[in-house]
């Protein structure tokens, strides 16, 4: 069976959606049968999206998206002043 990738949105609308089913004294192994997912998803996804909110998590993805782009440009840095090093020593 494939892997269902969800987006930050869906993910925090099916944790609402748990909170309603668990706040009516549904157990967490039907509440979870009944959002098609896993038990382990469900508390990974609490982990990390508990409390957010729509924009919250949208912004949180962005800034994640920023980070990486900033992280790749930096390690191109370092290469690049790696390179130059090697070649101002004069190993030619």
């Amino acid at each position: 069976m494939p892997r269902k990738r969800h987006t930050s949105e869906q993910i925090i609308t099916k944790l609402r959606e748990a909170e309603v089913h668990l706040s009516q004294g549904m157990t967490i192994p039907l509440m979870c049968k009944r959002l098609g997912i896993h038990q382990q998803t469900y508390y990974k996804w609490r982990r990390e999206y508990g409390g957010l909110r729509m924009d919250q998590a949208k912004r949180l993805k962005e800034l994640e998206k920023e980070n990486n782009r900033l992280k790749r440009l930096l390690a191109e840095s370092e290469l690049d002043k790696a390179i130059l090093k090697e070649a101002a020593s004069g190993n030619f």
